[in-house]
């Protein structure tokens, strides 16, 4: 442990009990009482009211007033904080993450990590890739600066595109970008899997007063669609797992009547086909037409 970490436990200790002496934080961090009274002095530089006690029950402690804080984040909130940031972590490592789990870990310390939620999820090589181009952005952000890049259209048309970046947004499996476009003179959202050659620019924007109210209009998301399709029980904790058990109706016929909510375009078409033949849906008659052209071109691909 070094003395960043070492520093920070000490100061969640304190939170904790009323006094604790010399001896006690040197057997506990394995060092000697002379490193102890140099990490309380560096403590008292930074502004932390620390007090000493002076007799056979002496040591040191927090003022009350202090104390107050340590109420706002108990030991499970910190577990909790770094569950969400694990999952975080393995979507899309940065640094900045990385560097807040190990600083609330430090707060944690010495007390055992005991973390009964894991989150686990596929490293994709591609997820490497957009790191750079998420870095970019998270710095451009935060300075206030615009950024250049060429951006690919799901048509395949390439165009550049200079861009005040203002939020990030992780949905489903990609992450976004959304911004106000010069180019466009609006509001955009850019998928940073189609964003390429992306430079920050060195000269600062002002934010735009009215971009919050912007930002929410340009929605990115599709306009789903109530549908019913037949399912077989093999993919019934699938939709369990996205539409929720009240999704499902079982008619005794060995098959399960599900209400799914899907866009009526080639992303709701691609998630009903990944079901393969244990799905098929039955109304809207428009969408089961629609959603057939599309399985009919996808054969025509191996024909």
């Amino acid at each position: 442990m070094d003395k960043v970490e070492r520093l920070i436990s000490i100061i969640m200790i304190l939170l904790k009990k009323k006094v604790v002496s010399t001896r006690e934080f040197s057997q506990l961090f394995h060092v000697s009482k002379r490193t102890i009274l140099r990490d309380m002095e560096t403590l008292s530089l930074c502004n932390i009211p620390i007090y000493s006690v002076i007799g056979v029950k002496g040591g040191f402690g927090l003022m009350d007033e202090y104390k107050v804080d340590k109420r706002l984040l108990s030991s499970s909130d910190l577990q909790n904080i770094l569950t969400a940031l694990g999952g975080l972590e393995q979507l899309l490592l940065t640094e900045d993450v990385e560097r807040t789990i190990k600083k609330i870990e430090a707060m944690v310390s010495p007390l055992s990590l005991n973390r009964s939620i894991r989150l686990s999820f596929y490293d994709w090589q591609g997820r490497s890739e957009i790191l750079e181009t998420l870095k970019t952005c998270q710095e451009s952000i935060s300075k206030n600066r615009l950024v250049y890049f060429d951006y690919t259209d799901k048509d395949g048309a390439v165009t550049n595109r200079m861009v005040e970046p203002y939020e990030l947004h992780f949905s489903e499996s990609s992450w976004y970008l959304k911004g106000f476009c010069l180019h466009r003179q609006g509001s955009r959202t850019f998928k940073l899997s189609r964003i390429d050659h992306i430079t920050m620019n060195e000269r600062a924007f002002q934010p735009r007063d009215d971009w919050s109210e912007q930002g929410h209009e340009s929605s990115y998301l599709p306009q789903f669609v109530t549908i019913k399709a037949w399912i077989s029980p093999n993919i019934k904790d699938q939709i369990i797992e996205r539409y929720g058990r009240k999704s499902i109706e079982d008619h005794g016929s060995g098959l399960l009547l599900a209400t799914l909510y899907v866009p009526q375009n080639h992303i709701g078409f691609q998630l009903l086909a990944s079901f393969g033949t244990h799905l098929k849906v039955e109304e809207p008659v428009t969408y089961v037409e629609d959603f057939r052209k599309f399985l009919d071109q996808m054969v025509e691909n191996y024909s």
